[in-house]
């Protein structure tokens, strides 16, 4: 039976969050608090994750996850007190 929910597009997406719990639960609080965060963003791509399917729900979680990060630097590259020429 399947079940039912407020908001079906984000099924994939939370069952694999949910499947990070235990994960998450072994991490110390302020590791914790961050990774659930992180975690929480993902659900801005929750379309993108949802259409790869329940197969790639991983790897579009941990691409996800990525593309956060990467549009992060890039802000504090573009608009951050960063310097690339630093880190080569």
């Amino acid at each position: 039976m399947t079940e039912l929910t407020l908001f079906p597009n984000e099924d994939i997406l939370t069952r694999e969050i949910q499947a990070w719990s235990g994960f998450a639960e072994a991490l110390r609080e302020e590791d914790r608090v961050l990774f659930l965060r992180m975690l929480k963003q993902c659900y801005k791509y929750v379309d993108s994750i949802n259409s790869k399917g329940e197969y790639y729900s991983t790897e579009s979680l941990l691409i996800s996850l990525i593309f956060v990060q990467h549009k992060i630097i890039n802000w504090l590259i573009n608009n951050g007190n960063f310097n690339l020429q630093d880190w080569r």
